[in-house]
């Protein structure tokens, strides 16, 4: 499946239950607290805070984002980028936990004839915040997933913020099992390789008034109304669809990353360090190129 198709058939699926459909924003944040857009969440960032009004208390979107917190394992890992594309649904005090857990299922599993993404609900694991009993009883009441495919972890990896003053909230990831041949048995918290993330649904419910790290924050209060933000990266997405090992072999990476070869003279999958290395310009010339179309242009000052 093309990842233009994946984008649309998200889309789509959340048009058809009542959200309209937002364009990406510009990468260069209007939010005086960052520099780029890192998130899908960031353009709903004031109507979380009940500082504008909506056009819908349900929209969805596919946001350009660009992060790099992580840039040192960018072309190192099977997933990790600086620009990637954020699939995300919002709700804005209207839907909570009890709706954004079931349309996420049912995308994920319905077929791929009915315009879902087919995924065998046997391949899905789910991680919840860990006093989250509510969410865990969503996923195994509602949607059905057994006991043991449900993990509980702590902030570092179930609480989300924009590592600024801001919203914020716990949340619950799909992860989908590539096999034992990516790593060991026992689910995302054992290993994240083999158990690779798909989807964060984070269920936006606090204002965080000061963010010292991803763990050491101040909780001011709450938020206006009780809110959905969530995120499915295209490109992780679209490497399960297309059946290949990482997110630079699928079909809008794959290009530049080939081109890449051809200009150093190497053959991507014959030597490790090369490999990387071509993953990590096939990353840099991809998220270099969207920087310029909205108007950052490179220098060599500051």
């Amino acid at each position: 499946m093309e990842s233009a198709e994946v984008a649309r058939r998200f889309l789509g699926f959340f048009e058809e239950h009542g959200h309209t459909v937002v364009p990406s924003a510009s990468l260069i944040a209007e939010d005086p607290t960052l520099l780029l857009v890192n998130a899908g969440m960031v353009p709903f960032k004031p109507y979380f805070l009940g500082q504008r009004t909506p056009p819908s208390v349900r929209m969805t979107s596919a946001q350009k984002c660009v992060r790099t917190p992580d840039i040192d394992e960018v072309g190192k890992t099977t997933r990790h980028a600086t620009f990637f594309q954020m699939l995300g649904n919002f709700s804005i005090g209207d839907y909570f936990k009890e709706g954004a857990i079931p349309f996420a299922w049912e995308l994920l599993t319905r077929p791929q004839s009915d315009g879902g993404f087919g995924f065998p609900e046997h391949k899905l694991w789910v991680t919840v915040y860990e006093d989250d009993d509510e969410a865990a009883g969503i996923w195994h009441d509602k949607v059905g997933v057994p006991m043991d495919r449900i993990q509980r972890r702590g902030l570092a990896d179930n609480y989300w913020h924009m590592g600024v003053p801001g919203p914020g909230g716990p949340c619950s990831e799909i992860y989908y099992d590539r096999g034992p041949e990516y790593g060991a048995e026992g689910g995302p918290v054992v290993d994240e390789d083999r158990y690779l993330e798909v989807w964060n649904l984070v269920f936006m419910q606090s204002q965080l008034s000061e963010v010292r790290t991803k763990v050491d924050f101040d909780i001011a209060g709450d938020l206006p109304a009780k809110n959905i933000d969530t995120g499915m990266g295209l490109e992780r997405m679209a490497a399960i669809l297309q059946g290949v090992d990482n997110i630079y072999e699928t079909d809008t990476l794959w290009k530049v990353l080939d081109r890449a070869a051809e200009l150093t003279e190497s053959r991507y999958g014959t030597d490790h360090r090369a490999d990387v290395s071509l993953r990590v310009i096939a990353d840099h010339v991809r998220s270099g190129t969207m920087m310029v179309a909205d108007g950052i242009r490179p220098g060599n000052e500051g």
